[in-house]
């Protein structure tokens, strides 16, 4: 059965009375050479086990399979789950666990599945829960690497630079734990149904904790602070964070001694630069 196919898709789906839900972000690949780059990407082969997110009816899982030593699908719509038993059935290696991501125990599941396996994590995401799923698989803090198709927009802010419009907290986070990079997108007429947004592929590879951070809980306190109020000064925004903490001279003080214009945007601090400041700021409170 090809699963990019449109008519094999429509009457699979028909078959067993499937039919898709908003409120899972739900959208099927029709272009086959989208999985296929995607497995591809991902580092998938002998002697790697993959964590794969929200199979859908299996494009990408199949090629996974074709390509590691285990894959384990987690998927929370159970109708679906019919569906995966007869596109998956002739893939031993591929397993498919009913449940929700966002409450599993990642790495648990990892340790179980695949001893003496190298974990990886790849997936074509649900839009609707793009960002607090890619945290948790970062957070799981045993992956080798995490490839995933997202929202393009979400891509750019992954990867932003600093001072750009699409830098923020979430790109600190997420740069803060792994090197990022877009590798491809992909436009809308490659899904049924079609979003109304393009997508892109992101691969994520765990990094060191940057050296110069000290204190990783306050310094994303201080980055959080730092884009309470996005259009406001950083010493406007910090004072949302530390306003009871400490007075506005004070974080204005500590700005400067950071050598940053006291007039200057969280936008445009990069992590050392955070540090620097989370490290003044930990002084004064």
């Amino acid at each position: 059965m090809e699963l990019c196919d449109v008519s094999q898709i429509k009457s699979l789906l028909a078959r067993h009375g499937f039919r898709f839900s908003k409120s899972m972000g739900q959208n099927f690949l029709i272009a086959d050479w989208v999985p296929r780059q995607i497995a591809e990407a991902s580092g998938a082969e002998f002697g790697v086990g993959v964590l794969e997110v929200g199979p859908g009816i299996g494009p990408l899982t199949r090629q996974l399979a074709g390509r590691a030593e285990r894959v384990v699908s987690v998927e929370l719509d159970r109708s679906l789950l019919p569906i995966l038993h007869e596109t998956l059935r002739d893939c031993p290696n591929a397993e498919v666990i009913s449940g929700d991501i966002l409450k599993t125990d990642i790495s648990s599941l990892v340790g179980e599945k695949f001893q003496g396996l190298t974990p990886i994590a790849c997936a074509n995401l649900p839009y609707n829960i793009t960002t607090p799923a890619i945290t948790a698989l970062i957070e799981a803090g045993c992956f080798t690497s995490i490839t995933v198709m997202i929202q393009r927009e979400v891509a750019k802010r992954i990867c932003a630079a600093p001072g750009t419009a699409d830098y923020g907290s979430f790109s600190i986070y997420c740069q803060y734990h792994t090197t990022p990079e877009t590798l491809f997108e992909v436009p809308p007429d490659c899904f049924i149904p079609a979003p109304k947004v393009t997508s892109a592929v992101v691969r994520l590879v765990p990094r060191p904790v940057p050296e110069e951070v000290d204190d990783p809980e306050h310094f994303f306190r201080v980055v959080k602070g730092a884009f309470a109020l996005r259009r406001k000064t950083l010493v406007n925004s910090l004072s949302a964070q530390f306003g009871g903490e400490m007075t506005r001279e004070e974080l204005t003080g500590a700005v400067q001694r950071c050598d940053l214009p006291a007039d200057i945007r969280g936008e445009r601090l990069s992590i050392p630069q955070f540090a620097q400041l989370s490290r003044c700021l930990r002084g004064l409170v």
